[in-house]
């Protein structure tokens, strides 16, 4: 039996964030996308969540994808040297070639990149141009102000139904994971 999803992008922040927890939770779940065999696409950092992920996902054998741009690698995030990484000339087609290689998205705390990536993806599916689903990992409720501004957005009539995207979100790297199987 083919299985759904074979390739995860994950966006995250390039900084560790202010809670510890935020990076052991992303390595976690990069040692549990490696461990169920699921390539990881991700924006070739080596650093922050970024690299807590991948680094994970290395270690325990697992098969990953970096996508960068020169300015980005020259900017803030220094290209992880142990991956396949393939770089493109704008943030856009970036974002573009992420979503190609993806057959779902999990969403760690992150800071602007991270809500425009996700975002990206939340109006492709209120358009009708993905079914592709978004796995939101909230540690430390992370992600509770976004899904109240979510809600916010539907009872101000700017969003017909909430329930109408494919949106999953756990606490925990083990759940989050799990629902993704079972996906």
């Amino acid at each position: 039996m083919k299985r759904n999803i074979n390739s995860v992008a994950v966006y995250c922040g390039h900084e560790f964030g202010t809670d510890p927890q935020f990076a052991r939770d992303a390595a976690r779940i990069g040692e549990l996308l490696a461990r169920n065999k699921l390539k990881l696409i991700f924006g070739g950092g080596n650093v922050g969540l970024m690299g807590a992920v991948c680094n994970a996902a290395l270690d325990n054998g697992g098969s990953v994808l970096g996508v960068s741009t020169t300015h980005i690698i020259e900017l803030q995030e220094p290209a992880h040297p142990s991956i396949e990484l393939r770089m493109t000339d704008s943030i856009n087609k970036r974002k573009t070639e992420m979503f190609n290689e993806s057959d779902a998205f999990i969403i760690l705390p992150g800071g602007l990149g991270t809500l425009n990536e996700l975002t990206d993806i939340l109006t492709m599916q209120q358009i009708g141009e993905t079914k592709k689903p978004l796995f939101f990992l909230d540690t430390a409720h992370f992600w509770h102000p976004f899904s109240r501004l979510f809600i916010h957005m539907q009872n101000c009539g700017f969003i017909e139904n909430v329930h109408s995207y494919t949106i999953y979100a756990d606490d925990t790297p083990d759940g989050l994971i799990k629902k993704l199987l079972a996906y």
